[in-house]
């Protein structure tokens, strides 16, 4: 199990080397996935797996694809997991237990063109840790504010980065 030296032990050389070239620090990540061909579906890779997304049953889905709304929601609950888990250990707060759950409230009508003024897309998230733990509440204000603070997914959402989109003619069908 890592605890908070070895957590420290691990990331010194990181955070070193990172002070020397902040550029070292500067990776692009990537996914991707394929439109399926027979179906309103995209098959995305997730590094361990392909996983197919599809549309909710709310929009005309079966179910049997994975939301993509549901995705980012899951992102969501696996950083912040990752995150709380990894603060804790570094401020020595020990965690018995711990569940990350995340809600988002979305109205259809956005996404189905149904009523021009419904929003597409989440129109609140809510993110909720259930720790069991002995830690004071004083640490467990710390331990939420700066797993907020370094969650990247929730950072993303609540800041909004810069987007862009492009579309090309894929050369040859493929």
């Amino acid at each position: 199990m890592l605890d908070a030296a070895a957590l420290k032990a691990l990331q010194a050389p990181l955070k070193s080397r990172y002070r020397e070239d902040a550029e070292a620090a500067r990776i692009t990540l990537k996914a991707s996935g394929e439109i399926d061909d027979q179906a309103i579906a995209c098959k995305v890779e997730t590094g361990r797996a392909i996983q197919i997304a599809g549309l909710h049953p709310a929009t005309g889905g079966t179910g049997q694809e994975l939301c993509s709304g549901d995705m980012l929601l899951e992102a969501l609950v696996a950083c912040a997991g990752v995150t709380l888990k990894a603060v804790a250990t570094a401020l020595g707060i020990e965690l018995r237990s711990g569940r990350v759950t995340a809600e988002g409230d979305l109205d259809f009508r956005g996404t189905l063109g149904v009523e021009r003024e419904a929003p597409v897309g989440f129109e609140a998230i809510r993110l909720r840790f259930d720790v069991a733990t002995d830690a004071s509440q004083e640490q467990l204000d710390t331990l939420l504010k700066l797993t907020e603070r370094y969650c990247v997914v929730y950072q993303t959402i609540a800041k909004g980065p810069k987007l862009s989109v492009a579309m090309e003619r894929a050369q040859g069908g493929a």
